[in-house]
């Protein structure tokens, strides 16, 4: 497929989501600069425990299909550090699983936490002359000038896992999770709790962050409608399990009353209950602390089953499948119905979960 043919399909396909579609809107801090790597994703490996549990749900290898002029769609993948956390080492690997030769793909990929360093690797990506470009950004905004270069190569633009504050005409699709709700269903279940006070440790992503945003958000709202709900502390970990530790210990040792821990992802939760633990402060089911985490890894689910957090909010990593129909749509001059495509999610109450939500929803 040359060049000149994808950029006039991209061009008819950009035109018809903008009649069709709807409006939309992690464990260290050293980030991995942004590399790309020569490397195709037929050539990575799996390295990891939770790589090789990457669901069935994904469906990569019954969804993909080969061009069929037998020329390879290149494509250029940019995405968060793989080490931040389960959910995103979850997430490159249905990305990995996908985008294979097998599966009619010559996909590179390049990763980091700072947009800069993710904004150079795009210009790269472009430069390349890559057919699509395949975002998860670190932050949401800084993105217009790099998008529109890509759209000036005749390079299509798909959004995945984050949203960005950038005009729709810029990309394709963004298939994404509703960050939004998933803080609204999270500050929903904990009001529910009926508590005569609340007072918060909350322990944030990285800033800017759609997932931060989202989670925050609706937190932030409520705090302020409600004189009964207060926050202790409000800092960044940064998706960090041993940042979010020494936040909590720093409340502790200051001799503050808290009773809720509010940690935007699991591994900042599993830090702060490592502080709670050290302290013998009880935490969990009919304890001293509410614990609350993000993104349902097995591991997180489990201590919900045991009864030791009380809350984890879904956060579907599986999006390659959705990514790939986009790509085919296209290449075969099909009309694209949707600019936003929302994944359905759920929140899970550890006097509710079940040994089967473990099995279906943990990453």
């Amino acid at each position: 497929m040359k060049k000149r043919t994808i950029a006039l399909m991209l061009t008819a396909a950009m035109a018809a989501a903008s009649l069709t579609g709807c409006g939309g809107g992690s464990s260290t801090s050293e980030t991995t600069a942004a590399q790309t790597q020569a490397t195709t994703a037929a050539q990575a490996e799996t390295t990891t425990a939770a790589q090789e549990e990457v669901p069935a749900e994904s469906e990569a290898e019954e969804a993909a299909a080969p061009v069929s002029d037998g020329e390879l769609i290149k494509v250029g993948i940019i995405n968060n550090d793989p080490n931040e956390s389960g959910y995103r080492t979850a997430n490159d690997a249905d990305l990995k699983k996908m985008f294979t030769k097998e599966n009619g793909y010559d996909a590179s990929f390049a990763y980091s936490l700072k947009n800069d360093e993710q904004i150079t690797a795009a210009q790269k990506f472009i430069q390349d002359e890559v057919d699509f470009l395949l975002l998860s950004a670190a932050d949401t905004s800084g993105w217009d000038s790099v998008l529109q270069d890509a759209n000036d190569a005749g390079i299509g633009v798909i959004l995945f896992d984050r949203t960005i504050d950038a005009s729709e005409d810029l990309y394709l699709a963004s298939i994404v999770s509703d960050m939004d709700k998933e803080g609204e269903t999270a500050v929903n279940w904990l009001a529910g709790q009926g508590l005569d006070s609340y007072n918060i440790i909350h322990i944030q992503g990285v800033m800017g962050s759609a997932a931060q945003q989202g989670r925050t958000g609706a937190l932030d709202a409520k705090v302020a409608a409600e004189d009964s709900w207060t926050l202790v502390t409000q800092q960044t970990a940064e998706w960090n399990s041993e940042k979010a530790q020494q936040i909590v210990q720093s409340v502790i040792d200051s001799g503050t009353e808290f009773n809720v821990i509010y940690a935007e992802n699991d591994d900042m939760a599993k830090g702060a209950v490592a502080a709670l633990d050290k302290a013998n402060i009880s935490h969990g089911v009919g304890k001293d602390v509410i614990v609350m985490g993000f993104d349902c890894n097995k591991w997180a689910l489990q201590e919900l089953l045991a009864g030791n957090w009380n809350y984890d909010g879904q956060c579907n990593p599986f999006q390659a499948t959705y990514i790939d129909k986009v790509i085919k749509q296209v290449m075969s001059g099909e009309e694209l119905t949707e600019k936003t495509i929302i994944m359905d999610e759920k929140g899970f109450d550890a006097e509710e979960i079940t040994e089967d939500d473990v099995n279906t929803y943990g990453i």
